[in-house]
């Protein structure tokens, strides 16, 4: 029953709004780093939440862009279901914006156009000193510190911890949940801020959660469901259609 209620909604609905997080691109095998099996519990030299600080970018480059080659540059893992169809839904003019805290790139790899990028993207690099930019395959592809032919150091357009939110992005995810008729949220804890607040903004009366774990707000929720996102995604029509058809 809650498949064919979500169903119903983005039926009805002209002005979805997709906010996602890690879970989305779990399925395309890109480890997260709060579950079970994530970044967080892995053993490195440092705490990955230390590496992939400005002050830990600053003061040791050499271990994080070691760090950051092997696990956050995954350019052989492709989009799921999910991205795909909300690329979809896109296309057919019901979802009016893609908010998500990944920064593998997947959504816009799917088809998807309107991606706001809470955390950036390794697909942007740029040197610190001029400014020129650099692809994800120029980092993966040096070595140590990647530096730029000025020599100034490479860095990737993330946001790092200790880092601001770029803010012209945040207005224009305020904008787009503040202006939805229907907001899914799926793949995220809503445990990291500023990002997770964002959603405080839907003014709306469908709020749709999908996570495979609790989450702060899914007592607020129209619609809660536990099921793995890239299944749910597969089961929906869009324009008559779905990937189980």
């Amino acid at each position: 029953m809650t498949n064919e209620t979500l169903q119903k909604w983005v039926d009805e609905s002209r002005r979805i709004v997709f906010f996602g997080g890690a879970g989305v691109s779990t399925e395309s095998g890109i480890p997260d780093f709060r579950s079970v099996d994530g970044l967080y519990h892995q053993k490195w030299r440092y705490p990955p939440e230390t590496i992939i600080s400005r002050s830990f970018f600053d003061r040791n480059p050499e271990e994080f862009f070691r760090f950051y080659r092997e696990k956050l540059l995954c350019p052989n893992n492709g989009p799921n279901p999910a991205h795909k169809k909300l690329a979809e839904l896109e296309a057919v003019g019901k979802l009016t914006a893609v908010v998500t805290q990944n920064i593998d790139g997947l959504h816009q790899e799917a088809g998807s156009r309107k991606v706001l990028e809470l955390h950036g993207s390794v697909k942007r690099n740029y040197c610190m000193n001029c400014r020129k930019f650099y692809t994800e395959e120029a980092i993966r592809s040096s070595e140590g510190v990647p530096h730029c032919s000025c020599g100034g150091i490479i860095k990737p357009d993330v946001v790092l911890y200790e880092e601001p939110l770029d803010q012209e992005v945040v207005q224009g995810a305020v904008m787009a949940i503040r202006e939805a008729d229907l907001l899914i949220v799926g793949g995220t804890s809503l445990a990291v801020y500023p990002a997770a607040g964002l959603i405080r903004y839907f003014g709306g009366s469908r709020l749709v959660l999908i996570n495979k774990t609790e989450t702060p707000y899914d007592g607020e929720a129209s619609l809660l469901i536990r099921e793995p996102i890239g299944e749910v995604f597969a089961g929906l029509r869009v324009g008559g259609s779905s990937d189980e058809d």
